[in-house]
């Protein structure tokens, strides 16, 4: 597990195009924060690192955004609104999981028990108006990487 400070969105999106270079098809991001914390900011920073050149966007009302590069595909989920396994399913997100693509998950706290084994877990915090705290967690080759 690591922590940053950052002390603007394009901070936030720099640690993120880090962990990006990292990321392999199939990796899953799963998202703990509020609203106003970063998540998307973040995401914007994991598609720029990969390559993806697009105008992020929450998905809060579409549920899922797909990013799509010539190397990496993103999908980018909001599951802000997801209260019951029903709603879970009527997502797509299992058939997300066999795409091969990133999965960057907002609000992954609402579907954590159906989060497989090994999702990249990344907590981002509020120290005040543009300071955040990112904690990141997963495995090995991000804990000696992102040193």
């Amino acid at each position: 597990m690591k922590t940053f400070i950052t002390h603007s969105p394009q901070e936030t999106e720099e640690l993120a195009g880090k962990l990006a270079a990292l990321l392999s098809p199939g990796d899953i991001i799963a998202y703990e924060g509020g609203m106003g914390m970063g998540k998307t900011a973040f995401t914007r920073g994991l598609c720029r690192g990969l390559g993806i050149a697009a105008d992020v966007s929450s998905p809060t009302f579409s549920l899922v955004n797909e990013y799509r590069g010539e190397n990496a595909t993103l999908y980018h989920f909001d599951m802000f609104r997801v209260e019951s396994f029903s709603d879970l399913y009527s997502t797509g997100f299992f058939d997300y999981l066999d795409y091969g693509g990133i999965l960057a998950i907002e609000w992954s706290e609402n579907i954590a028990g159906a989060l497989p084994e090994g999702c990249i877990q990344v907590s981002l915090e509020r120290v005040d108006d543009t300071t955040r705290k990112i904690t990141i967690k997963g495995d090995e080759r991000l804990e000696a990487a992102l040193a």
